[in-house]
């Protein structure tokens, strides 16, 4: 099928988001073009400005506009507790339903050899560094209950045993293979109250 140089352009580009396919993309471009041009230029402006000026925060690696996230900057949280999630959602899924006031540390992913994903890659270096400051009580690792997920778990776990720190796994009421941001608040908040010690087999 011919279509503009510019049309197709913009239907693979938003062909790269998650869950867009081709007919998806077309009817996304098409009501921008048709029905809201001036909706389109706010989208591009404003993912233009995120694109500039939203970065990592060097403690936690969630987005920011500082160099420190607001929940890093925060001295009324606990800082020896600290909570690892897989993703931003993740974050905010706890913070929307649970009284946590740790801190947490933000992998990008779970380990998947198959798809190219190790320690490098979801930056476990930088996490070993908080726990080498010996500055940590309780790690809470809230990865999902995936076989990834479960994977990744084990393996901060290993790293994490020998600077003592107290390790937990939320569990109850998360069911096997969900994602934590799907899940209601009261699910999410039972299974963060009732975590569990995380041990590892000597």
């Amino acid at each position: 099928m011919h279509r503009e140089k510019l049309l197709s352009d913009l239907i693979d580009a938003l062909r790269r988001l998650p869950g867009i396919g081709q007919k998806t993309a077309l009817r996304l471009a098409l009501h921008l073009l048709e029905h809201d041009r001036a909706g389109a230029k706010r989208l591009s402006q404003k993912l233009h400005e995120a694109v500039e000026r939203i970065g990592e925060c060097r403690r936690c690696r969630a987005l920011t506009e500082e160099e420190l996230c607001a929940i890093c900057r925060d001295p009324k949280r606990d800082e020896r507790l600290l909570c690892v999630v897989e993703h931003l959602s993740d974050l905010w899924a706890i913070e929307r339903a649970t009284d946590y006031r740790g801190r947490y540390f933000v992998l990008k992913g779970k380990l998947s050899p198959l798809d190219g994903i190790g320690p490098k890659e979801l930056q476990l270096d930088r996490l070993e560094h908080l726990l080498s400051q010996r500055a940590i009580d309780e790690l809470i690792v809230a990865t999902s209950p995936t076989p990834e997920g479960e994977a990744t778990a084990y393996y901060i776990a290993e790293m994490a045993r020998p600077y003592g720190v107290k390790l937990s796994r939320i569990a109850y009421g998360v069911p096997v293979g969900g994602d934590l941001e799907f899940l209601d608040s009261h699910t999410l908040t039972y299974a963060f109250r009732d975590r569990r010690p995380l041990t590892v087999e000597e």
